[in-house]
């Protein structure tokens, strides 16, 4: 993974001088401390921070094609990047360097914006294609890698990270209200929605195209389980099929010219992977862990078995409960928007400790829990099938349909209760005004890809929606790996091996409401039986009564009945309704409030001061 920005526009002026892709390439240069390079002229300027990965001495971007028409700018892997190539060869393409990212210039040329089609990796892409006076991006099938843009003028400007697009002339900064409503709503923000007004980010599976004829985005991938009517064979057993694509993928994401090693975190997913990676003879292969010194959240004995039995050179960091509150600044600059749990600052010392041994890449197991039906809501899913559906009251169908596609599809919460504990919190103008930016005025998801599909199909559909891509692979994943210079790579995020598990019948992927039975089986030969027989262990870290209990003076000041009355956004009482339920332990005030909402209104005002976002006026909107 590297840093990609720049800014195009169809009808001149030039769209940026040198010094201004400069300064948006200085904000990136964590996600590329290896080289750098730049690409103007009078339509387009691109710019680049290389994290050398393949190809070390010749693979800097941007990179143009043989006669020089085309240029391109990319951050990620083409992991099918050597049959692709061996392909154009034979076609007559020639190509100028090693890099695996280099095929995209010469697919474009045989199929233009199809070649997106044959694509198996992880990748956003800028490619500006002079005679057609035309910039074509895209970001890959699950949003592993990050693509954010907006216009200004008439320009379009993009970048990696948000806070490269600030230093361009004249964008303003301005808090998206839907896009904080989603936080305290949702898992996380959902693109194309970022925290900052006007600012978007590219969905994953979706391409932009820009040209004379304006702007367009529009999906080229989607997850696409099969209906009720197109129930595939439930006799049929798929744990060695799974097993070896699993493999396959693992085997493709090995391609570096640098050490790989991989993240243990004590569960079923990342021992599979690393068992994997073993098992294909990786030699002195690095693993990495968290650990804590509160044994609620350490899983230390578990991540040791799986480095024994692997054989792995085993680093196992301590992230103590008092580095939390040092790193939540950094972590927050970073993810570019508020959490709702302390855990990156324990993802952002992971790699940290990464890095310093001299390992730039890690497997992870992300998406196996959304494609394996891993978490616990799978299961209350089941049991409420099993029962029988109830409807719900007329208003809370009402919003379910408008969020999710589905009047009778439950996900996480209820949502009507939930408006009401969110008006609770916000500020009397914000609250009274709530409907204007409510996150569930439009659709998150597309409502053809959950009507008519089993539960556990229709959850796992909006799990890889709205939790996957753009928090555990965005503001937790790519963010807090990069702000090290540390690239992931996640194997059950692959195209071959997600197109095999859709057509797994749910019952076997929750066979007699045990997640992951596939996997398991899978994984039975390859992992010990410890791990494998497991209840499902959630990250973790301590939260907000933590935090408040160390008396940290900034964190004090941050929620403060002054500095929350004068920022505008949440109800100074209910502020301290939750400060004094954070102290007094679990239980909460009349209504409640979802998660750690205390942490999300701290880290909240830590956003607001690292990017010195406008505070909300006394009239709200």
């Amino acid at each position: 993974m590297c840093g990609i920005c720049g800014a195009f526009s169809a009808s001149g002026p030039p769209p940026a001088s040198p010094q201004v892709v400069a300064r948006m390439q200085a904000q990136l240069a964590h996600r590329g401390p290896d080289d750098e390079g730049m690409f103007l002229d009078d339509r387009a300027a691109l710019g680049f921070r290389r994290l050398a990965i393949v190809d070390l001495e010749g693979g800097n971007q941007p990179i143009a094609n043989e006669d020089g028409s085309l240029h391109l700018i990319c951050n990620g892997e083409i992991f099918n990047a050597p049959q692709l190539r061996k392909r154009l060869m034979a076609r007559g393409h020639r190509f100028a360097t090693g890099s695996d990212v280099e095929v995209l210039l010469h697919l474009y040329e045989d199929h233009g914006e199809a070649l997106l089609d044959q694509l198996n990796g992880q990748f956003a892409f800028a490619l500006y294609d002079s005679d057609n006076k035309r910039l074509f991006c895209a970001r890959d099938p699950f949003g592993v890698a990050p693509f954010f843009y907006t216009e200004h003028g008439n320009a379009l400007i993009f970048a990696s990270e948000i806070k490269a697009i600030l230093t361009y002339p004249g964008i303003k900064r301005e808090v998206d209200l839907t896009g904080l409503d989603q936080v305290l709503s949702l898992p996380g923000l959902v693109s194309p929605r970022t925290m900052f007004k006007g600012i978007h980010s590219l969905p994953p599976g979706c391409k932009l195209v820009v040209d004379g004829a304006g702007t367009r985005c529009t999906a080229y991938w989607d997850l696409n389980y099969p209906t009720t009517a197109e129930a595939p064979d439930s006799t049929a057993q798929h744990d060695r099929q799974v097993c070896a694509s699993l493999a396959a993928s693992v085997e493709r994401r090995l391609m570096a010219d640098v050490p790989v090693g991989s993240y243990l975190s004590g569960g079923l997913d990342s021992a599979f992977i690393t068992a994997l990676m073993a098992d294909q003879g990786c030699e002195a292969l690095n693993s990495f862990s968290i650990t804590f010194d509160q044994p609620m959240f350490d899983e230390d004995s578990y991540q040791s078995l799986v480095a024994k039995e692997c054989g792995t050179i085993h680093r196992s960091s301590l992230h103590p409960a008092e580095d939390i509150a040092a790193a939540l600044r950094q972590s927050i600059w970073h993810a570019e928007c508020p959490i709702k749990e302390s855990y990156n600052t324990a993802s952002l010392a992971l790699s940290a400790a990464t890095r310093d041994a001299g390992v730039p890449v890690v497997l992870s197991g992300e998406g196996a829990d959304e494609l394996f039906a891993g978490y616990l809501g799978y299961r209350y899913d089941a049991f409420r099938a099993l029962r029988g559906q109830v409807d719900p009251p007329a208003a809370e169908a009402e919003l379910r349909a408008r969020a999710f596609g589905a009047a009778d599809l439950f996900y996480e919460k209820d949502l009507l209760a939930h408006e009401a504990q969110r008006r609770w919190l916000y500020s009397a103008p914000l609250a009274d005004q709530l409907q204007q930016f409510c996150f569930s005025n439009t659709a998150l998801v597309d409502p053809s890809k959950v009507k008519d599909r089993h539960v556990i199909h229709q959850r796992s559909y909006l799990d890889f929606k709205l939790r996957l891509g753009d928090h555990l692979l965005g503001d937790h994943g790519d963010r807090m790996l990069m702000a090290n210079s540390v690239e992931g790579r996640f194997p059950f995020l692959d195209r071959d091996l997600v197109q095999l598990v859709t057509q797994i019948p749910p019952d076997q992927l929750l066979h007699g409401f045990e997640e992951k039975h596939v996997l398991k089986q899978a994984a039975k030969p390859h992992v010990p039986a410890e791990i494998i027989n497991r209840e499902k262990f959630a990250f973790g870290a301590p939260g907000s009564a933590f935090l408040l209990l160390q008396n940290c003076p900034w964190i004090a000041d941050l929620l403060s009945p002054a500095t929350i009355r004068a920022q505008g956004f949440f109800n100074v009482d209910s502020v301290e309704a939750l400060k004094r339920a954070a102290l007094r332990g679990p239980a909460l005030p009349s209504g409640g409030a979802p998660d750690d909402a205390l942490l999300t209104v701290l880290s909240f005002g830590i956003f607001l001061e690292c990017f010195d976002m406008p505070r909300l006026g006394p009239g709200g909107i």
